[in-house]
């Protein structure tokens, strides 16, 4: 099983080039940055959480501007982002968007993508809370498009455009793995729909929570005659809970950093790092 970390990076913490070459350096396989666009200041969405709403959610940087950082100070790092609110983007830059960092770290991101929980801030955007899945599903099937035809058009309910020329093209084709976050009803058929990955989010990273899913993700993925992989993002460090992640053949655990200055962050990567040789990751 492989082991990568993830990070809330705003203005406050470590710079996102630094730490990803020492997650590189430690043998880390992979680093993924979350995104918010902003937070409402009159929020009425209950944090998943629980309690206050740290403020980390509302000073993160750009998951792609730094995740381009990342990717030029390292070599074989995976970059992804961990996730995208694809509901709050314009489907035409994000395609655009995903295929030019996969050029820039040379064919190394992973697409995380998710609908979001905080239902003030996809207003903001424009998008109806009640339509949100709909709406994820129909711009991930057009960057599809977008990405594996030279002339590609689209028309649905949500996203509409007559034919276009997009170019680059990903480096990683059809297209970057798409890894579909969530852990709710209906989550399977949408990772079987248009993922090639669930990346479920588990209340402290208890595999309790999600074995059920897992092992339900798997039988009908044999049945679909398709693999699809399962990363765990912020996934307990127990070294007892990576084990049994890795019983039921999850392929990356992914372990949160703390939103901290640059020597508290290092820190925790290196107790981190001590978990690896027992992965053989």
């Amino acid at each position: 099983m492989k082991l990568g970390v993830y990070i809330f990076a705003t203005d406050e913490t470590i710079a996102p080039a630094e730490l990803a070459r020492a997650v590189e350096e430690r043998g880390f396989e992979s680093f993924f940055l979350p995104e918010h666009t902003h937070i409402p200041a009159g929020r009425e969405t209950p944090w998943p959480g629980g309690g206050e709403l740290p403020r980390r959610y509302y000073r993160t940087l750009d998951p792609f501007v730094a995740l381009a950082a990342a990717a030029t100070a390292t070599e074989s790092l995976l970059v992804g982002t961990g996730v995208c609110l694809v509901i709050e983007r314009d489907p035409i830059v994000l395609a655009k968007e995903v295929a030019t960092i996969d050029h820039v770290s040379d064919g190394r991101f992973l697409f995380g993508i998710g609908a979001g929980w905080n239902r003030e801030e996809m207003a903001n955007h424009g998008t109806d809370p009640r339509t949100r899945f709909a709406l994820l599903r129909e711009r991930i099937l057009a960057m599809k498009a977008i990405w594996a035809e030279e002339r590609a058009e689209f028309h649905g309910e949500h996203v509409d455009f007559d034919p276009i020329n997009l170019w680059p093209k990903p480096l990683q084709r059809p297209h970057p793995p798409i890894l579909v976050g969530g852990k709710g009803a209906g989550v399977i058929e949408r990772v079987l729909d248009y993922g090639d990955g669930w990346f479920p989010n588990p209340r402290d990273g208890d595999p309790a929570l999600v074995e059920e899913q897992i092992v339900e993700l798997g039988r009908r993925a044999v049945e679909r005659g398709r693999p699809v992989p399962v990363s765990i993002f912020g996934a307990s460090p127990r070294p007892e809970d990576l084990e049994r992640y890795s019983e039921l053949g999850v392929e990356r655990c992914v372990l949160s950093l703390p939103t901290a200055p640059r020597e508290e962050v290092l820190a925790a990567l290196d107790r981190a790092a001590e978990l690896i040789p027992a992965l053989g990751s």
